[in-house]
């Protein structure tokens, strides 16, 4: 891990990253005004003293809004990977052990979900279901795994075939003991890296899908329902589409550095 935060541009995504995680942590005491205030009579005004960066079309503080949208947003990002890294990586643990026709169905179950345009495939199953935070993280995890899946299963077929692993089967280790203490912990590197670039991509599609207000629903406050509160103002109020889009794209290029530099270390 030294090795990573010896790279200039990791350790800078890890430094952006921990100060969202604070803001994260810390929005009730950080905002300085409640997220779901509606005022009025202060719609719609500039960045000032009162309002660092001015206000949306219903009065609410957009700072505050951004801050709460933080915690939202990082929230999702999170979650949906790990539910895509927990899938991904028990398909391809299990499809790279056990080789033959699971392998093969596995392998084609894989290929038919990558044959569908994900955002396509994302909102027919928003179309479905209630666009609600919790289903938006389940459903961007369980259609996106597929690329953790190939990852670890390329490992997995490199890793069975090396001498510790034929010792521990000669020994008599069980395929559970032998799938979970000695090929996946010498296979998680690759799955730490994806994770990592994964949750930049998690965000910036929650954000998509709350643009086109399939995604966290109002009020509740998240980047991308924000920039979509924007976009109706955008001639008048510039700020409401600026802020949310300048937090997605610095949040996104911070996990990208990080998770290069991941990649990086571990060579």
């Amino acid at each position: 891990m030294a090795a990573v935060f010896r790279n200039r541009l990791a350790a800078t995504g890890a430094a952006v990253l921990l100060v969202l995680a604070v803001v994260a942590v810390c929005a009730p005491w950080l905002a300085p005004y409640d997220p779901l205030a509606v005022n009025l009579p202060d719609a719609l005004l500039p960045p000032s003293p009162a309002h660092w960066l001015g206000t949306d079309p219903l009065g609410r503080d957009v700072l505050s809004r951004l801050i709460w949208g933080t915690r939202i947003s990082l929230l999702i990002g999170f979650i949906a990977v790990g539910v895509a890294v927990v899938v991904g990586t028990a398909v391809g643990l299990l499809a790279g052990y056990a080789g033959g026709r699971l392998d093969a169905a596995l392998m084609r179950l894989v290929d038919t979900m990558l044959a569908f345009p994900s955002i396509f495939l994302l909102l027919a199953v928003i179309a479905i279901l209630e666009p609600n935070i919790y289903n938006i993280m389940a459903v961007i995890g369980l259609t996106s795994w597929m690329g953790v899946a190939r990852l670890v299963r390329a490992e997995i077929l490199s890793l069975k075939e090396r001498d510790f692993v034929l010792a521990a089967r000669a020994l008599g280790a069980s395929p559970v003991r032998l799938m979970t203490r000695h090929l996946l912990p010498n296979a998680i590197g690759p799955v730490l890296v994806a994770a990592t670039l994964g949750v930049g991509g998690a965000i910036l599609t929650e954000s998509v899908l709350s643009y086109l207000g399939l995604g966290v629903q109002p009020p509740t406050p998240s980047w991308g329902n924000i920039l979509n509160e924007g976009r109706v103002a955008l001639g008048i109020a510039w700020w409401l589409t600026l802020t949310p889009g300048l937090c997605i794209l610095v949040t996104v290029l911070a996990f990208n550095l990080l998770g290069e530099g991941i990649r990086d270390g571990l060579k």
